[in-house]
């Protein structure tokens, strides 16, 4: 019999997200229009596709534990010193390693009821006390955050801006209000996976060595490197090197640090794919507004629908879509539930939207 240590043993056999491809083989064809991981379907440079074409020939290495040259990179990128950088397997990954390393069971982990579920599958998995706050206005209420961190003494708070799953910002000026605000002893995490979509405003400036924040951002949205796995923390050096006492040191493979370093360096490209984003945004808007429904203020590569109804319709609309060939997600807590959520795409896909959309009001709208 195979016996389980007991936090694990107690949590349920579940992943954060059901990929597509399982719905996929569920459906037993593919989706004509993928449109609901906040992918980037508009690809990676096509430097970077060619500096991985490149180091595939070399696979056969494990890739360099360091990141050095990568990492290295960043920190001129940033204006930082590459002891502020570590590089892990996207921010997923690095969620998981910074949890590993503060979080002891029993220790309180504040976020919001409907964030980014898989920092929350951390916290659990190493027996953390997840203690929750509402949205405010269709956004995260770094307030409402601060006031329970306060009630509950949490070890970590965890703030996306941009937000995940409903595209809101702040201004820079409220996360630096948040973090002068933030009680000694507790780590404000700000996931800013989004950042390169994001108003200038809306990125406060923060010494990087500044102990009471570290900074999540990735390769796999603006960059298009989803499935590369790549992403950054940026923090004090000492919380940075701590890292090293956890990580696994092979786990950012060699095609994908290959890819990440050319992409970072395509600032022509990075530009062309924020500015199609822009344009997609604008699209999904204007066929959520064909539909009756309302498009939501986004700073990111996907805009959040308003049905106008509850969340019984909207996932009514997620699966019709997904019967029409079209892969879309939702807000799984009420009252964001509400909404579906729609990745920017290119042209093609957005017709196929376009076509399925008012065949999929019109069969939940008679169920």
């Amino acid at each position: 019999m195979i016996r389980l240590a007991p936090i694990p043993a107690g949590l349920p056999a579940t992943v954060p997200f059901v990929g597509p491809e399982t719905l996929e083989r569920q459906a037993g064809r593919p989706f004509a229009a993928r449109l609901g991981a906040n992918e980037n379907g508009f690809g990676p440079s096509p430097r970077a596709l060619a500096a991985m074409q490149a180091a595939a020939g070399e696979v056969w290495k494990y890739g360099d534990p360091t990141n050095h040259d990568l990492t290295r990179a960043l920190a001129a990128h940033h204006g930082v010193r590459p002891r502020n950088i570590v590089v892990g397997e996207g921010i997923d990954g690095l969620l998981g390693l910074l949890v590993r390393l503060t979080v002891a069971p029993g220790d309180v982990v504040v976020t919001s009821d409907g964030a980014y579920p898989t920092f929350n599958f951390h916290v659990a998995g190493f027996g953390g006390c997840l203690n929750k706050v509402p949205y405010r206005n269709e956004a995260e209420d770094p307030q409402a955050l601060l006031d329970r961190v306060r009630q509950v003494g949490a070890r970590l708070v965890y703030l996306a801006n941009p937000d995940n799953p409903m595209g809101s910002w702040h201004d820079g000026t409220v996360i630096r209000t948040m973090l002068d605000d933030l009680p000694e002893g507790t780590l404000l995490i700000l996931d800013e996976a989004y950042a390169e979509f994001a108003p200038a405003d809306a990125l406060p400036d923060i010494d990087a060595d500044d102990p009471r924040v570290i900074r999540m951002r990735t390769f796999s949205k603006a960059y298009g490197m989803a499935g590369a796995r790549v992403g950054y923390a940026m923090g004090h050096p000492d919380l940075i090197a701590a890292f090293d006492r956890v990580r696994n040191h092979f786990g950012v493979n060699r095609i994908g640090q290959a890819g990440a370093l050319a992409a970072l360096q395509d600032r022509d490209w990075l530009a062309r794919t924020v500015a199609q984003v822009a344009t997609a945004r604008a699209r999904i808007g204007a066929i959520a507004g064909d539909n009756g429904m309302t498009a939501l203020p986004s700073a990111t590569n996907f805009v959040a629908v308003d049905t106008g109804r509850d969340g019984a319709f909207a996932r009514g609309l997620v699966d019709a879509l997904a019967a029409e060939g079209v892969f879309i997600r939702m807000p799984g807590v009420a009252p964001l539930n509400r909404c579906i959520r729609i990745s920017c795409a290119p042209d093609a896909e957005l017709d196929i939207l376009a076509e399925a959309l008012p065949r999929a009001v019109a069969a939940v709208s008679r169920a």
